[in-house]
């Protein structure tokens, strides 16, 4: 074997991606917005998609409950490390987590038929940036080590959807191109994500009940925008004048109800908005505004008798491509306080000062004010929406339980395009206004948006492009008209930097389909391929009597970046040069699920052939993430001590706090537990848990004191809501210690004096 040579080529390629990773490092990634998911839209147009569910033929108010199914619903934690990791989303290598707002969840939605049980699938909900090639991966792999009873799941029927919070710890996925802002892949953060969805699963598996279906909307008012307009005006204007607005506003609802005694047990919802109100100079982990939506809704309902003690709430992604929860718009912050250019997104010709605004954008925390009342926005819609689902719900009806999943290689794809003629696909390339980010997180270098031309950008970006792979000029055909930067498709050193093989996914409950998309696709793309599947259900009678109900979840099981019309694509504003295989990337979509479909018809008992699989890149991923080595409290003192008390009063509205000596949070992540607690005392000597780090208000702040001796503290700061009974509380810190050299892993706790709330 040639073995000197395969040294050579590994030598070159290491070396060659040390030098990437140093002038990413040096000189930052645009905003990378990986992920997105799904919605049923209802505007203006009467056609057979968009007919709101409350209307004639939907069997709204019917005393009908729908068919009797298999449901289950379960919840588990999913928070990686906290501290020292580099955060997914905004690809910033400066952005790297300091601590906790809020635990990450995986929820699961298990349907299935009561008289053919094999007959089912999984719907789950990460509150991750998006689904995963690796990560689904280490769940189907799981799943098959639970033994038989667990066989009934697996590629086919199993959907990994994240919310597209950029707020959590990334390094967890499976390509290369966005492990390089978080220097490689990290085993425990990926394992927290595979572990806790196989948890979740299991829950929702040991759940199952008989129980009903129904399915309802709701318009949720100010919680999105389209952050690229000037693409979606590209789209025919007779197309734009079937719609109210140029995002969908429509929430959709799931409801799982318990058969015996009528409890609801769960709701999935789709709605599109990105999980970007968190800002890209928070360190905080945390869901964004679908976590806080997620949380409120469930502690809620929690408390209502019409519902169990362990209600769960999926608040899924929808057409999320071109949204943004910066309702207020983009503005120059240069000084002028002016609008950023509609057409690019600049300010005086420069990208860097054009930011989204949230509804709080004085607020000087990093985003969360705003985070939270996107969230509590889309809250206040689904809780109204429930409360009406008796009234406004539509049964779903029938026994057909169907999935269907396969991959496809959309490196070079050719299919007849809806006008007749015949085109293909590309490898995966990006252009040059992805590295321009978007309003809600905007690139560096003066590139710039609707960038069609050829570009006068930064020359050490040009270089590196030249130095991956200098495209062919077949390649820079296929793409047109996209000038590419990173050539990533065509790149296999030292492994894939994107995914060419795609998912390719579509999930069926009696008239509602689901289409699970990898990619995110644009509000524009994601009407027109719901359509073009509901109106292709309805020519073949897939779902008899009912109209069918198409909504769109994603990215989804794999990230394919976005999914852009042809018009908005032309334009090549962010979505439109993130549109990794060319032109024709949301017509291959269309073309393949459409080819499919038939898959999901009642009667049928066969699958599609599973496609070439993609690489899965766990064990040969490069890693430049240092674990820790140990930890050590300061001179003449322990872990757990107080550094700063709390003090001995506050009261609701104020902000309470308490420093401790500190270890390393990522000696333990503390999954299904708590770094930090709020405690109060109900009786003498007797204290209770009143809040953890679950909890939007409690906030754990970990620093590094001291690299060399391995000293840290942290910050436990409890904001006091309005709510808040009058008591006695105190604050709690837990945490484990590495003792150096023999890296024995050792608790500890820390406790604040005892403090008085009261108004």
């Amino acid at each position: 074997m040639a073995r000197s040579h395969i040294a050579v080529a590994l030598g070159a390629a290491t070396f060659a991606l040390l030098l990437i990773f140093q002038l990413i490092s040096s000189f930052g990634l645009p905003e990378i917005t990986f992920l997105n998911l799904h919605y049923v839209g209802f505007p203006k147009t009467e056609s057979v998609f968009q007919t709101p569910l409350s209307q004639e033929g939907s069997n709204a108010g019917s005393s009908d409950d729908g068919t009797v199914y298999l449901l289950g619903v379960g919840k588990a934690d999913i928070t990686g490390p906290v501290v020292e990791i580099n955060m997914m989303g905004y690809a910033d290598p400066n952005q790297v987590g300091s601590g906790l707002r809020q635990r990450l969840y995986s929820r699961a939605f298990i349907v299935a038929d009561v008289e053919k049980p094999a007959d089912r699938f999984i719907y789950l909900v990460l509150d991750t940036q998006s689904g995963d090639t690796a990560v689904r991966y280490g769940i189907l792999e799981g799943l098959a080590g639970l033994g038989a009873e667990y066989g009934v799941y697996g590629q086919r029927n199993v959907a990994v959807t994240g919310t597209h919070s950029h707020s959590g710890p990334g390094a967890w996925l499976n390509y290369l191109l966005p492990q390089i802002t978080s220097r490689g892949f990290d085993k425990q953060s990926y394992q927290a994500i595979v572990d806790g969805a196989l948890l979740s699963i299991q829950r929702a598996h040991e759940s199952l009940f008989l129980g009903h279906l129904s399915i309802g909307s709701i318009e949720v008012k100010n919680a999105n925008i389209n952050r690229s307009p000037y693409a979606y005006l590209a789209n025919p204007q007779e197309e734009r004048d079937r719609y109210k607005h140029d995002v969908d506003k429509s929430l959709t609802m799931l409801r799982f109800q318990r058969a015996g005694d009528g409890l609801d047990m769960g709701v999935l919802t789709w709605f599109p908005v990105h999980g970007t109100s968190m800002l890209g100079n928070n360190t905080l982990i945390s869901g964004d505004n679908k976590g806080v939506a997620a949380d409120m809704l469930e502690k809620s309902l929690r408390q209502s008798p019409e519902t169990s003690n362990d209600f769960i709430a999926g608040f899924s992604q929808a057409n999320v491509g071109d949204t943004s929860p910066n309702v207020l718009g983009a503005y120059c912050e240069d000084g002028s306080g002016e609008r950023c250019n509609f057409e690019d997104s600049t300010c005086g010709g420069k990208n860097e000062p054009c930011h989204g605004r949230g509804p709080f954008f004085r607020e000087k925390d990093q985003g969360a004010s705003s985070c939270y009342e996107i969230g509590r926005r889309q809250f206040t819609a689904a809780k109204e929406l429930y409360d009406s689902m008796n009234e406004v719900g539509t049964p779903i009806h029938g026994s057909a339980i169907k999935s269907l999943h396969t991959f496809k290689d959309f490196s070079n794809f050719t299919f007849q395009h809806p006008n007749g003629s015949t085109v293909s696909t590309c490898p995966a390339a990006l252009g040059y206004s992805f590295a321009a980010g978007t309003t809600d997180g905007p690139g560096a270098f003066d590139f710039k948006q609707n960038n069609t031309g050829s570009p006068n950008a930064n020359p050490v970006w040009a270089a590196v492009g030249g130095f991956l792979h200098e495209p062919s000029e077949e390649q820079k055909a296929c793409h047109h008209s996209k000038p590419i930067l990173l050539d990533v498709g065509e790149v296999k050193n030292p492994y894939l930097w994107t995914p060419n093989v795609v998912d390719i996914q579509l999930l069926r409950v009696g008239q509602l389909l689901v289409i699970v998309s990898p990619g995110e696709a644009t509000t524009m793309a994601g009407r027109r391929w719901k359509e073009a599947l509901a109106h292709e259900a309805e020519m073949m009678s897939l779902t008899a009597d009912d109209n069918p109900i198409v909504v769109l979840g994603g990215p989804a099981n794999s990230y394919t970046h976005y999914i852009a019309t042809e018009e908005e694509y032309n334009i090549q504003r962010y979505e439109g040069a993130s549109t990794l295989y060319g032109p024709h990337t949301l017509n291959a979509y269309i073309n393949t699920t459409l080819h499919y479909l038939p898959y999901l018809s009642t009667d049928t008992t066969s699958h599609p052939d599973p496609g070439p699989s993609p690489p899965i890149n766990i064990n040969a991923s490069l890693s430049f993430i240092r674990g820790v080595l140990f930890d050590r409290p300061p001179f003449f003192k322990s872990f757990g001590d107080l550094l700063t008390d709390a003090p001995d009063s506050t009261s609701p509205g104020n902000t309470i706090s308490a420093t401790f000596v500190a270890a390393n949070p990522r000696n333990n992540l503390r999954l299904e537990s708590t770094y930090a607690a709020v405690e109060v005392l109900r009786k003498p000597g007797v204290w209770f848990p009143f809040r953890d780090d679950s909890d939007w208000e409690l906030v754990f702040r970990w620093r590094r004191t001291n690299s060399v001796l391995g000293t840290s503290e942290v910050r436990i700061c409890w904001e006091v809501g309005a709510d808040v009974e009058e008591g006695i509380y105190r604050l709690r810190y837990f945490g484990e210690a590495k003792t150096p050299i023999t890296g024995e892993i050792v608790g500890f706790q820390g406790a604040s004096r005892s403090f008085r709330v009261s108004s």
